[in-house]
């Protein structure tokens, strides 16, 4: 005789919805729910990050699994623990004398069966109110519909047949975090979000892309190529490249070259390279000095001092001869990046991208080889990023009289954040002056990054969404889940999170944290965003295309 001919079983938790799988038995607002697991729910089949609703007399609690745990009624079962190798006995003691519990985060409140709002969460059930896995009814009643604001980026743990919607117009008025380890898929997940934003209009992007991952297409890790965002939206999306020959080998389809003429670099850019060219505080205030002296030509002059002409500045300055020596040693690595030009830049390119943005138009800056160089990175992004923003404040203020003067919403892509972010220079830099700003003139940050922790904690705390993979080091955990509510009860989560494909959403875009699994960046998700491929075409509709003189590759529906 086995296990079930003396207590039959109800299905496992796993195989029917919206079905029961414990009671409340104790806890608190601040946290968190004790459910015990009623004997016939399996809870192998249960996970952290899943979403369990608890039914209470008035109202619906939305909440998400935390903790899992192992319990006993007698703790010397522990230490002599039965035989269930026999069915009777493994029968007696399963559910009852040795029980599993969740810890369960309530997250939003509905109140009553007809009501669809969420609200947040304010009190908790009363004891042995019935809990259930969430149904798909439940997680549309707290996360919506997709609709023009809102954009689809995955689906919730466990329930692959509905999905999780973030609302975009949230999502841009506050600036943005992509976290994760390396190898987690940072740039698609930021691929996903920059193509919901430009397809629903949200705003323009102007995108640092460091390893050329966003622009044109690239090899995805699997095999096949991965479009980039110009493909994906020809007339809304520039691409601008620092090198030419680069972007040529790879056939990135670019619109424009940048350069940058010595003149147009300020010590303040300098001075942001403080680490990456291991400049001293005498070095920075040489530049100054320099700048002083010989206007807006000081770098050219400086680098073709030698001999006399280098002894005559020492000596009638206050520069100090060692320090102006390693400056210049320093400063002689420009003479390596192409992009910058001793005689002067060719075109305004500061110009050229405001014009892009103010034709709502998206630009990808793709760095080439240069982007194997951080201080090259540091240089350009800072150098155009502060100009950029002193155009938006200008024209904002201008708005102030005349509304049609108003710039478009701007979110600005950086990699390797905490280079610009560290705590020692954030509120001195322009990025660090963006986040505090919030969207007070029309510019907000997305900021990806695999070390949380070396952003500085007053930025970390003005990111309104957090979009964090997998995290494996404590400090990088302890700094993403900086002022969100209950976020001790999401540690355990975010730990846990697979390496691959998954990520948890926090914060301003969101009614409450979710983990999702993350829509594939393939031919189903190109289709969405209205997106055909030459190749997926009949031949007659190619020919035809052909015949109109369409070259490109790509249309839009």
């Amino acid at each position: 005789m086995g296990l079930d001919d003396w207590f039959p079983r109800s299905p496992s938790a796993s195989s029917t919805l919206n079905l029961r799988i414990g009671v409340v038995v104790g806890g608190s607002l601040s946290k968190g729910l004790q459910i015990k697991l009623d004997r016939e729910t399996a809870i192998e089949d249960l996970a952290v990050g899943r979403y369990v609703v608890v039914r209470g007399q008035k109202k619906r609690f939305f909440c998400m699994v935390t903790d899992i745990q192992l319990d006993v009624t007698n703790p010397a079962l522990t230490a002599n623990p039965p035989d269930i190798d026999d069915p009777f006995m493994g029968a007696i003691y399963s559910g009852t004398a040795a029980y599993g519990t969740l810890h369960i985060a309530p997250m939003l409140v509905i109140e009553g069966e007809q009501s669809k709002e969420p609200r947040p969460v304010k009190t908790i059930p009363s004891h042995f109110m019935p809990v259930e896995i969430a149904t798909v009814e439940d997680v549309n009643d707290v996360f919506g519909q997709e609709d023009a604001t809102h954009f689809n980026v995955g689906a919730p743990l466990e329930l692959e047949q509905t999905q999780i919607n973030l609302d975009l117009r949230r999502l841009v008025e506050r600036s943005v975090g992509v976290f994760g380890k390396s190898g987690t898929g940072k740039s698609f997940l930021t691929r996903i979000l920059l193509a919901g934003v430009i397809q629903r209009n949200m705003a323009a992007s102007l995108i640092f892309d460091m390893h050329n991952d966003y622009g044109w297409e690239i090899t995805d890790e699997r095999g096949p190529k991965a479009k980039g965002l110009k493909q994906l939206f020809p007339h809304r999306v520039s691409i601008l490249t620092l090198d030419e020959e680069s972007s040529r080998r790879r056939q990135a389809k670019y619109d424009y070259v940048v350069t940058l003429g010595y003149d147009e670099i300020e010590p303040q850019d300098i001075e942001m390279l403080r680490d990456t060219l291991d400049l001293t505080d005498s070095m920075v205030d040489a530049s100054y000095t320099l700048h002083k002296k010989f206007g807006a030509d000081w770098i050219r002059r400086f680098l073709t001092l030698d001999g006399d002409a280098f002894d005559e500045l020492v000596q009638t300055s206050n520069i100090n001869g060692s320090s102006a020596t390693a400056l210049q040693r320093r400063l002689a690595r420009f003479e390596r990046w192409e992009f910058l030009r001793p005689e002067g830049a060719v075109g305004d390119s500061v110009n050229k991208i405001i014009q892009l943005i103010e034709e709502r138009k998206s630009v990808v800056l793709e760095f080439g080889r240069y982007g194997n160089n951080l201080a090259a990175y540091i240089l350009v992004a800072n150098y155009l990023t502060r100009r950029i923003h002193s155009y938006y404040v200008e024209q904002v203020e201008r708005a102030l009289g005349d509304s049609a003067l108003e710039p478009p919403q701007l979110l600005i892509t950086i990699e390797e954040a905490h280079k610009f972010l560290d705590p020692a220079v954030a509120k001195q830099t322009i990025f660090g002056i963006i986040a505090r700003e919030l969207r007070k003139y029309n510019v907000t940050l997305l900021i990806v990054d695999q070390r949380p922790s070396g952003i500085d904690e007053e930025v970390m705390s003005q990111i309104g969404t957090r979009v964090t993979a997998l995290l494996d080091n404590e400090r990088d955990i302890v700094a993403v889940l900086t002022g969100i509510n209950g976020a001790s009860s999401l540690r355990e989560v975010l730990a846990r999170l697979d390496t691959k494909q998954q990520a948890i959403i926090m914060g301003h875009a969101v009614p409450m944290p979710v983990v999702v699994k993350t829509r594939a960046y393939d031919a189903d998700f190109y289709a969405s965003l209205g997106y055909v491929d030459d190749h997926a075409l009949p031949q007659k509709a190619k020919q035809a295309r052909q015949s109109l003189g369409d070259d490109r590759g790509s249309r839009r529906l």
